[in-house]
């Protein structure tokens, strides 16, 4: 272990961690908890929404995409970009006034409580597994820079993130997470980057070097490129973890420019991630595990101290994408599960969403030790998001047709189809996201259209 690379992680997890003491202080209520009662201003909502954005399977995830298919490994992290892209132009102008705190809400406004609890379920679970995703990924991280165990490793930054998020709610995850983009812009983009590409030789020695095919951005495949647009554009248009930042903002004005920003930001990550991975395809000897290529990369191109700053970017990345992820898993579970069933009417507690944060951290955490692979465990969360959840929820905002039956039906179904397409055909199939969505989308419409007319109790919502 490298004692200046462990200081400059040390103190980076410490000043985070106080950072969320800090922000306990401004916990009055349940909305500023969970919203950051809705007054973040432009810097404040560019930092937080691309932080949480871009995490581990964005980082680690990226990089690995690049180090297998060259440039064309961006193409994941490209379609995140525009996804967000889309979000804050079409879709906030239509979410920003309902006063939702999450997605699921919506489902319960403009269908019925049972829709919202169906709905709730399944966005907890995607959200659960995004959490796990980024917690993975800080683990591989830390195990190959530090030398220190994957478990140990995930139970220490787990702490930290849950820690934080517990104390502070969303203040605490807003302002680390604009201290954790700064540090991820500067160590990724100014650091690592052109670090990699000169001690592959510059582009020059790239070409030169690197397998045909390698910088062209066809060459992981249109039907890969497709399933990356149908998982994640989709997905993160309707992600809890997203829309819960978007009700942080102060103002559409706040939420639509901050958006775009952030969708121009992804498109320049996306591209650095393919080429360090392509890079490192040129200096590193074939790797078992290719989730380890960005902390290889990290360990053979930098020194010592520039190495921690690197490590400390990676952790910022996956530890925004984590911790808003738990938030976004307990307040879902709170909010459109606990209380719903309980027929409960208004908002939860601080008190309870405490409880819920650190109950769904300790799960995250276990289950984190347990699965490897960053971009298996993230597909799945993808399947079941954009399976089951994209149709209904876009439903319920533009089309008046759409019957509560229609998008009970809809989830539940497809949802099923989704869990048997992943054991039948493997969690590295595009079936489940395909079939799963055809799925939701036939059933959706055709039970709207065939069934008998509901009444105009739940109006669609208007822009």
């Amino acid at each position: 272990m490298v004692t200046i690379d462990f200081a400059v992680m040390a103190i980076y997890m410490v000043g985070i961690l106080l950072t969320g003491f800090w922000a306990k202080r401004k916990i009055t209520s349940q909305e500023e908890f969970l919203v950051a009662g809705r007054s973040v201003g432009l810097v404040l909502y560019s930092g937080t929404l691309a932080a949480i954005v871009l995490g581990g399977a964005s980082t680690v995830g990226g990089v690995k995409l690049g180090y297998q298919y060259g440039i064309s490994g961006m193409w994941l992290v490209f379609m995140y970009g525009l996804g967000i892209l889309v979000l804050s132009v079409w879709f906030v102008p239509k979410i920003l006034d309902m006063n939702l705190v999450t997605v699921p809400e919506l489902l319960g406004r403009r269908f019925s409580r049972r829709v919202r609890i169906a709905g709730g379920l399944v966005m907890a679970a995607y959200d659960f597994m995004v959490a796990v995703t980024a917690t993975i990924a800080v683990g591989a991280v830390m195990e190959v820079i530090l030398g220190m165990p994957r478990t140990q490793a995930i139970f220490l930054s787990s702490t930290v993130m849950v820690a934080y998020s517990v104390l502070g709610g969303m203040w605490s995850l807003t302002i680390t997470d604009i201290v954790q983009f700064v540090i991820k812009t500067v160590g990724i983009l100014f650091v690592l980057l052109p670090a990699s590409i000169i001690h592959a030789g510059g582009f020059s020695g790239m070409v030169a070097k690197l397998p045909a095919g390698f910088l062209d951005l066809g060459h992981i495949g249109g039907a890969k490129i497709f399933s990356f647009f149908i998982l994640y554009f989709f997905g993160i248009t309707i992600g809890q973890d997203v829309w819960q930042r978007v009700f942080t903002a102060r103002n559409l004005k706040v939420a639509r420019t901050g958006g775009v920003l952030v969708a121009l930001y992804c498109f320049i990550y996306a591209a650095a991630g393919g080429l360090i991975g392509a890079a490192a395809h040129v200096f590193l000897p074939p790797l078992a595990d290719p989730d380890s290529a960005f902390a290889y990369a990290v360990h053979e191109v930098l020194p010592v101290g520039l190495r921690g700053l690197v490590l400390a970017a990676a952790l910022a990345a996956m530890m925004s994408t984590a911790s808003a992820c738990l938030l976004a898993t307990s307040t879902v579970i709170l909010e459109d599960v606990v209380l719903p069933l309980r027929t409960a009417v208004g908002r939860g507690s601080v008190t309870q969403s405490r409880v819920l944060t650190l109950i769904c951290g300790v799960l995250m955490t276990i289950v984190a030790c347990q699965v490897k692979d960053v971009i298996a465990a993230i597909t799945i969360a993808y399947d079941f998001l954009v399976g089951s959840l994209f149709v209904p929820v876009v439903g319920a905002m533009l089309w008046r047709r759409g019957t509560e039956l229609a998008a009970m039906v809809s989830i539940a179904i497809s949802a099923v189809v989704v869990v048997a397409l992943l054991l039948y055909a493997g969690i590295d199939s595009d079936w489940p996201i395909y079939i799963g969505s055809a799925t939701s989308l036939a059933v959706f419409v055709l039970m709207s259209l065939l069934g008998p007319r509901e009444s105009a109790a739940h109006p669609v919502m208007e822009a």
